[in-house]
């Protein structure tokens, strides 16, 4: 159990922040067991938090962000719910994240898409995928990796544009039905694809919108939260 409350986390992680005159960056807060116990049993151990920030404009080239970046199929799965904790942000499980994306890198690819442990398509290693079929957005269920805040986020923004979202399995075959492709991610925010192995796709006017209109509602004046405030 996390020693701070949600309150005294979100307080200091803008303190840290403004320490740092963080414009454009990164935020990470992660808390780990200490070393009070140091076999598998660590029921007696301390939690610690830290809280880490850095300037970080853009995950991806911004070059290759402009034309889409390209992702390779992973040989590696996102694992089943009855076998690891897959929807807590556990360092762990990126270890499958780093394998894929760096065997795409070698190749030649941004990133790598990770299809799950029954074949379907899940997500890239950090960050949610969409596709536009028709006017229509789709993105899988995710039953078997995080919901991100950024999809969340970019689901509320589209169908406050009046586009229609889709959450559902998506196999890999429909991907050559899509119009256009794009992912989204606290760092990736929303970037478009340009290429999936060998399928090629253009960044069109949904993604353009969600791009634009994720950038303005993030990059509003904050305000302190009330539960902050009052604390």
């Amino acid at each position: 159990k996390l020693p701070y409350s949600v309150a005294e986390i979100d307080a200091a992680t803008r303190a840290v922040v403004e320490a740092n005159d963080i414009v454009d960056g990164y935020v990470r807060p992660v808390a780990w067991s200490g070393s009070e116990m140091m076999g598998v049993s660590a029921q007696n151990n301390t939690v610690h938090v830290a809280i880490a920030t850095w300037q970080w404009p853009s995950y991806f080239d911004p070059a290759a962000r402009s034309r889409g970046i390209s992702l390779m199929t992973s040989a590696w799965a996102r694992p089943a719910p009855n076998t690891a904790p897959v929807h807590s942000k556990a360092a762990g499980l990126y270890m499958i994240c780093t394998m894929s994306k760096h065997r795409a890198e070698a190749a030649g690819f941004h990133d790598a898409l990770m299809l799950d442990w029954r074949g379907q398509v899940s997500e890239a290693t950090g960050a949610n995928i969409f596709l536009a079929i028709d006017g229509v957005l789709h993105t899988p269920i995710p039953d078997c990796f995080l919901d991100g805040i950024t999809r969340r986020t970019v689901i509320d923004l589209a169908r406050a544009r009046g586009y229609e979202v889709v959450e559902r399995v998506i196999w890999p075959e429909e991907l050559s039905k899509a119009q256009e492709v794009f992912l989204t991610g606290t760092a990736a925010e929303v970037t478009p694809v340009g290429r999936i192995d060998d399928l090629t796709f253009v960044p069109g006017e949904m993604c353009n919108t969600l791009a634009d209109a994720y950038a303005e509602e993030v990059r509003r004046p904050a305000t302190a939260p009330a539960t902050a405030a009052a604390e």
